[in-house]
């Protein structure tokens, strides 16, 4: 039997009166694979990101999860897919630690798997020490690395990011090309429109727009 991928583009196409926002694009990603958008500024990246979460609309061709057209109504698709595309709102009198917190539990529920999730990624990304600062006490680059937590505490089997380098020093950037690696060696999938050699090179596939 041939497997399904977890991501697929057939000619997937964004138009805007005679502006295209997103040629003619195809690819598919298998689960546990790590693929990269890449391309100058205007090519389309964060486009296609925004068509497997069903918050653009395509013109031509299709975008798929899991074989089915790409909605995040659907239950099922929302619990498959984690992304970080479009900023993350962030609760200003709460700590870093307690809204990661939060949002493993809204996954995992009031267990301790919920406290091991969130103080696992914490940890990962270097942000321990600042767990209990707020959001307005921490620096661009330190935001961006609490963005990735709450994005990665939850349980999924495709993860979207847009950028995820930014305001990273080189550093922090080998940190979350590691932590990519390592959650797509245990499954996780994941679509990256980026512009940094790190994670470039540690792709499995890579789709050059524009």
């Amino acid at each position: 039997m041939t497997a399904v991928p977890i991501l697929a583009a057939e000619g997937a196409t964004v138009t805007m009166g005679d502006v295209t926002l997103l040629e003619p694009t195809s690819f598919a990603v298998m689960p546990g694979e790590v693929w990269c958008l890449t391309g100058g500024n205007g090519s389309g990246k964060t486009t296609l990101l925004r068509a497997f979460l069903g918050s653009r609309s395509l013109t031509g061709g299709s975008c798929s999860v899991r074989g089915e057209p790409a909605d995040m109504a659907k239950p099922r698709h929302r619990r498959l897919m984690a992304s970080l595309v479009d900023a993350i709102p962030f609760a200003r009198d709460m700590t870093l630690r307690e809204q990661v917190t939060l949002v493993a539990a809204s996954w995992y529920g009031n267990s301790a798997t919920t406290a091991e999730a969130a103080e696992e990624v914490v940890e990962r990304l270097g942000l321990s020490s600042l767990g209990e600062r707020f959001p307005h006490q921490v620096s661009s680059g330190q935001l961006q690395l609490f963005s990735l937590a709450l994005t990665l505490v939850r349980p999924a089997d495709v993860v979207l990011l847009d950028e995820p380098e930014r305001h990273l020093d080189g550093d922090r950037v080998e940190l979350v090309a590691d932590l990519l690696t390592e959650r797509a060696a245990a499954g996780t999938a994941f679509l990256v429109a980026t512009h940094e050699p790190a994670l470039v090179e540690a792709r499995d596939g890579r789709v050059e727009l524009g």
